[in-house]
């Protein structure tokens, strides 16, 4: 609607009467003939210059300059005027500069429009991005929350009580394995019998002498595995009187335990890992 108001506005102003367009026309050629005269007569007042006269060349520079200086403080000492007077023709110029402006001012209009959805599009993008960010934060708060009751859940204190504790499982454990450990090489591999060995010997006529001092099976490995757990460095452990050799002789063939590489007196645990 306002396009259209200013496109008749327009058809209205290009029209004119031919007394106020002669008029006009009249004053546009005085105005021309007086520049062209003003101009000859600056021509005319130029001094002819050799290019190598430089010194002269400064000196009408800065006359030229003083000139237009005086000039510039003449013209914003004067008042302006109208160059014609008919009121038809200020209307019609009227007219046209309102024209103009309205023209301009549709078009600074149209950059503000795209120019907000522009903005628009932009905040609407950086407020989704800030709500994914809150989301962030708060997940990270949450986090944050989560490890902070879980650290204090688990302190130190309650970490060496959860340690001590899984440490007297584990003797417990041990000492269950050993006792089953015992129970069974008690009862499948029990300590030599005098009676049984000694009816044996004395059908093949062969002294029998064994000493009340044997150890049996299972204590022989648990002094095997003490002395693998409290002197790493120094697993082996001396055979003497209360090792009975059969015993010893089972161990070192089933690779349980190994002998001494300089002294075939001591033995020690395999390592099974």
């Amino acid at each position: 609607l306002l396009q259209g108001e200013v496109r008749a506005d327009r058809r209205a102003a290009g029209q004119l009467s031919e007394a106020a367009e002669s008029e006009l026309v009249q004053q546009c050629e005085e105005q021309f003939a007086q520049l062209e005269k003003l101009q000859n007569e600056i021509i005319l007042c130029e001094p002819d210059i050799c290019e190598n006269h430089q010194e002269q060349l400064c000196i009408f520079t800065l006359s030229r300059l003083a000139a237009t200086d005086a000039e510039l403080k003449l013209w914003m000492s004067m008042q302006p005027s109208s160059l014609a007077a008919n009121a038809e023709i200020l209307l019609h110029a009227g007219k046209d500069e309102m024209l103009k402006l309205c023209s301009e001012l549709e078009m600074v209009v149209s950059c503000c429009e795209a120019k907000r959805d522009k903005l628009r599009e932009t905040k609407e993008l950086e407020q989704k991005w800030l709500e994914e960010k809150k989301q962030v934060l708060l997940a990270a708060n949450d986090h944050i929350e989560r490890l902070r009751v879980e650290k204090e859940k688990y302190s130190e204190h309650n970490i060496l009580l959860e340690t001590k504790a899984k440490i007297q499982k584990m003797k417990a454990y041990q000492e269950q394995l050993m006792e089953s450990l015992g129970d069974i090489l008690e009862k499948h591999v029990p300590l030599p019998q005098d009676e049984s060995t000694a009816s044996k010997k004395k059908k093949q006529n062969i002294p029998l002498k064994i000493s009340e001092d044997l150890v049996s099976l299972s204590k022989i490995l648990e002094v095997l595995m003490d002395k693998v757990m409290n002197t790493p460095h120094d697993p082996y452990v001396t055979i003497d009187h209360t090792f009975w050799p059969p015993y010893v002789e089972m161990l070192l063939r089933y690779g349980i335990a190994v002998r001494h590489q300089e002294n075939n007196f001591k033995i020690r645990l395999e390592t099974f890992f």
